[in-house]
């Protein structure tokens, strides 16, 4: 049997006729930046940022195409817009500020333009001697159309200059009508978009505060705050600490968790499984007849004396971030009161944690498929609403990866909604997929795998991947060299020289670093075992002594350090990082710089701890915004050494014995005057 010929008819009913479908949206717009899984979730920015937007915008033939920027605080019905300007390749782009905490939406509008379409053919015919009264004429009934969607002298003008274009005189004397400025830019104001393609979605960006995108952080345990060996540290201990913590220079104080600790189970020093009656357990071990997540140890102090610490801290400016852990001990109340929202063994026991063969008796974890998930939701929301209520708007988060994601995405979103100053930061050292979907839940900051990398490709690797590639747009970095979790084999070669390598590439590859101290600066690096990376005697499970005046401490480079960060905004930042090419394997050279140029930080950091390196590096002068045929200043703010150097290739040399890095400024020359040069 023969097919059936569609016939013109056939075709013509197959048109969608649906209200919604205009055949005549003849703009395609796709490949939008900033978009995170096709605006599933929502992008990161910082108060004051000015947000880039990129999308590729395109239509059949050969017209021109007009494109705007719609945005709006998702707190306000009324958009604002920005016209969008063409790249290459098709590629547009525009940008808009944000400037309050919270979210933030946009989406794209694109048209053909006839009106512009029509000005720039003219302004070919007119260079070719070509144009006619009938080009005037087409023009003059654009700009009729356009003066009937415009109101008061607008339309008037508009109407005088349709009225000039249609007159029928000889084209020359029509030129400078067409052309006038004026009348395009009314032109634009007043366009035709009633066939507009639109981009279909509104996308989201997050702000936050700026100290999301620039801090620096320093952890301590309070119970070993104190003052004298084998006594228990308290709040007003803390207190007597923060101008230590405050001379080098850190603006956050994380503290594990300060809640009473379970007695069942209890783990003795060293991660013993049995406990002496002195052992004072670990403080992620939550809950005792004292109370839990909302509840003080009570050797620490009392509830007013951790707000009068969080006052102190602020004095200092430094903001206390507290460490939430959803988990319970066996004596928290939790357990009695809902046993519900716990996984029930067949023997009637509760499910503790477990990581075969480790097993975790002090420890309980939740059942997030509990029936009563809902119930327990709101209860581990109002542990963060609580803590806010006390002046803390800054929490790590304890291994977030063992909980449900849906959690998360709805418990920060309305936490964010309620309080968007409020910053999390993920401690889960996973897989990247996993890590990457809890940033995109709404973790401000991510915990990195930047502990373990040490050789100068893998560093290049990783960083690259987070500072150049699409993941920047929703995973902030943090950088820690240590934590009371991780000491690396890098840290236990126990010398001076591998604390301070670790120490500047934290500081200066990461806008967002932290150490855990007075470990990190007392460069303390035994493990308890070789092959692990468990601290011998760690504060996990026992109080410790910190002698803070030992006089190899690393706290008058850790100063300098953060003074250099704070005075200078390209170390305040991480997406304008480049990686610049050394001749030795062991040195590794990278810049920051800020969007303008005007301030340029170049570091060089000698991996290798035990030996002198020494090489040449290539400086990429175009990207830093350097004349290499001008000197130019390189100052080491480590050493307030000076350097005069001349084009792309310059000599370093670094031994780790002193210093293992330089931290330069870049200082452009700006004139020479008699015998004096003076740098910017």
């Amino acid at each position: 049997m023969a097919a059936k010929t569609s016939t013109l008819e056939d075709a013509l009913e197959s048109i969608p006729d649906r209200p919604e479908f205009e055949g005549r949206r003849r703009v395609m717009i796709e490949g939008v930046s900033p978009e995170v899984d096709g605006g599933r979730f929502a992008a990161k920015r910082t108060v004051g940022d000015l947000v880039r937007v990129e999308t590729d915008i395109f239509t059949d033939g050969h017209d021109s195409i007009s494109a705007r920027l719609l945005f709006r605080k998702e707190s306000s019905s009324d958009w604002m817009e920005r016209p969008m300007q063409a790249l290459v390749n098709d590629r547009w782009f525009a940008e808009f500020p944000v400037t309050e905490l919270g979210r933030y939406r946009y989406t794209i509008h694109a048209w053909v333009d006839h009106w512009e379409t029509w000005r720039r053919d003219l302004q070919k015919r007119i260079a070719a001697e070509t144009d006619t009264a009938i080009d005037y004429q087409i023009g003059a009934g654009l700009v009729r159309e356009a003066a009937a969607r415009a109101h008061g002298t607008d339309r008037q003008f508009l109407e005088e200059r349709a009225h000039l274009l249609e007159s029928g005189g000889a084209p020359v004397q029509q030129r400078g009508i067409a052309t006038d400025v004026a009348l395009h830019a009314l032109m634009a104001l007043y366009p035709d978009r009633r066939f507009a393609s639109e981009l279909g979605r509104e996308l989201v960006i997050v702000v936050d505060p700026v100290r999301a995108r620039f801090s620096s952080w320093y952890e301590f345990f309070p119970r070993s705050a104190g003052r004298h060996p084998g006594t228990h540290g308290t709040f007003a201990d803390c207190e007597a600490r923060l101008p230590y913590v405050a001379e080098m220079g850190f603006d956050v104080v994380y503290l594990p968790p300060i809640h009473p600790i379970g007695q069942q189970f209890r783990k003795g020093k060293n991660n013993s499984t049995t406990a002496e009656p002195d052992d004072v357990g670990s403080p992620w071990a939550i809950g005792s007849a004292e109370g839990g997540h909302k509840a003080i140890h009570p050797q620490l102090g009392t509830l007013d004396d951790f707000r009068r610490l969080v006052r102190k801290a602020s004095e200092f400016g430094i903001q206390i971030a507290l460490d939430v852990a959803f988990q319970s001990s066996p004596d928290h109340p939790y357990v009695k009161e809902h046993p519900e929202w716990f996984r029930q063994r067949p023997d009637g026991t509760i499910q503790y944690a477990e990581n075969p063969p480790k097993k975790y008796q002090d420890i309980y974890p939740f059942d997030f498929e509990t029936p009563n998930w809902r119930e327990l939701w709101k209860e581990l929301k109002s542990v963060f609403s609580f803590w806010i209520e006390q002046g803390v708007t800054i929490f790590r988060v304890d291994n977030p990866h063992t909980k449900a994601f849906p959690f998360w995405e709805w418990c920060i979103t309305e936490l964010k909604r309620e309080r968007p100053e409020v910053l999390f930061l993920s401690e889960a050292f996973t897989r990247p997929k996993i890590m990457y979907r809890l940033a995109k839940l709404g973790f401000s900051q991510s915990y990195t795998y930047f502990p373990w990398r040490n050789a100068k490709a893998e560093l290049i690797a990783y960083l690259t991947e987070l500072t150049k590639t699409p993941v920047r747009e929703f995973f902030r970095a943090n950088q820690w060299p240590n934590t009371p979790d991780i000491l690396t084999e890098f840290l236990q070669l126990r010398t001076r020289a591998a604390f301070v390598i670790r120490f500047l590439l934290a500081s200066t590859l990461g806008a967002n670093y932290g150490i855990y101290g007075p470990a990190f600066e007392l460069l303390e690096g035994r493990p308890v075992r070789t092959g692990s990376e468990e601290y011998l005697d760690s504060e996990k499970y026992q109080i410790r002594h910190w002698n803070l005046e030992q006089p190899d401490s690393l706290r008058e480079l850790i100063s300098v350090v953060n003074k250099t960060r704070r005075a200078n905004a390209a170390l305040q930042s991480d997406w304008l990082l480049d990686f610049h090419p050394v001749d030795n394997d062991q040195l590794i050279c990278y810049s920051k710089r800020t969007p303008d140029g005007t301030n340029v930080v170049l570091v060089v950091v000698n991996l290798d701890p035990h030996h002198t390196q020494s090489g040449f590096v290539n400086l990429a002068l175009d990207v830093l915004g350097i004349d290499e045929h001008r000197p130019y200043q390189a100052h080491d703010m480590l050493t307030g050494a000076r350097y005069m150097w001349t084009g792309r290739r310059n000599y370093v040399e670094l031994d780790p014995s002193s210093l293992p890095g330089h931290l330069f400024v870049l200082r452009k020359r700006l004139r020479v005057e008699t015998d004096f040069e003076y740098f910017l």
